[in-house]
């Protein structure tokens, strides 16, 4: 083999091999992880935690997002980006986004159904419920005591995650003020949630929140989003704020990056 004949060669190889390790990780925002044992779900979660500029140097408290869907190969990145950025340029108030990994994300973050062709996206479904608790009796708590955490928390998602917000504003309103849905799979469980919104808004005192209800051009999200976006809206006050930014230029699969730089600041504006 001639000299140029072994460059080539081994130029191959090492293409060969930097294209078996796979995609790098997106970057992102300096932030810590740890790992936190939940009895209820009975697993050990990682979780992302990304803090402001000037966090270290202050003894301010902060508002906190929470985001499933929020490895750092999953959606935690772009998320922490967003935040850092708008903050740094003066467009949102400072705050803590808190990640949580997936394991198993379609148990974790579907409400039960009784559609078979529902249950059939994973060996199980319908573990909302039991994620629910983990939030409100585990790592919030744990949150609490470990960051300066203020009083006002929301969450944020896209996708089963945004129906999981949805379902946790419908079953326990208290346990966020800040809710950010993003193209929710309402369709799941016949499209139980929004056919039960309006009974359950009416039948109860809706505490103090905001919704950010958004979806991209899906015709199996769109008539559903619409319709609960007319029920929010008859139930909007001074308790209950509504935005709905449909996004019929998006897809599904844009919808998360495209949305969050408008959603995130809105919800939480510079002070």
């Amino acid at each position: 083999m001639t000299r140029n004949g072994f460059r080539l060669a081994l130029c191959g190889v090492l293409a060969w091999v930097a294209g078996c390790s796979g995609p790098q990780p997106e970057p992102v925002p300096e932030h810590e992880s740890f790992e936190l044992v939940s009895a209820v779900l009975g697993e050990t979660r990682r979780i992302n935690v990304y803090v402001p500029p000037g966090y270290a140097g202050s003894r301010e408290t902060y508002p906190v997002m929470y985001m499933p869907d929020g490895g750092v190969r999953e959606d935690f990145p772009h998320v922490a980006t967003t935040i850092d950025e708008s903050i740094r340029a003066g467009r949102m108030q400072p705050l803590i986004l808190v990640g949580i990994e997936n394991t198993q994300r379609r148990y974790d973050l579907t409400p039960p159904t009784t559609v078979e062709s529902d249950k059939s996206v994973a060996p199980r479904v319908g573990g909302a419920t039991a994620f629910r608790r983990f939030l409100a009796e585990e790592l919030k708590p744990h949150v609490a005591r470990n960051f300066r955490a203020g009083d006002r928390s929301g969450i944020v998602g896209e996708s089963l995650a945004a129906l999981f917000i949805l379902d946790t504003f419908f079953e326990q309103p208290d346990l966020f003020d800040t809710w950010i849905a993003l193209s929710p799979s309402l369709w799941w469980n016949d499209a139980h949630l929004v056919k039960q919104a309006d009974a359950v808004l009416s039948g109860r005192e809706v505490p103090k929140n905001r919704i950010y209800l958004s979806h991209a051009d899906e015709t199996d999200i769109v008539p559903h989003a619409g319709r609960l976006a007319d029920v929010l809206s008859r139930h909007t006050g001074e308790a209950l704020e509504v935005l709905y930014v449909p996004r019929t230029d998006l897809t599904h699969a844009t919808i998360y990056r495209a949305v969050a730089p408008d959603a995130l600041p809105r919800m939480y504006p510079a002070e």
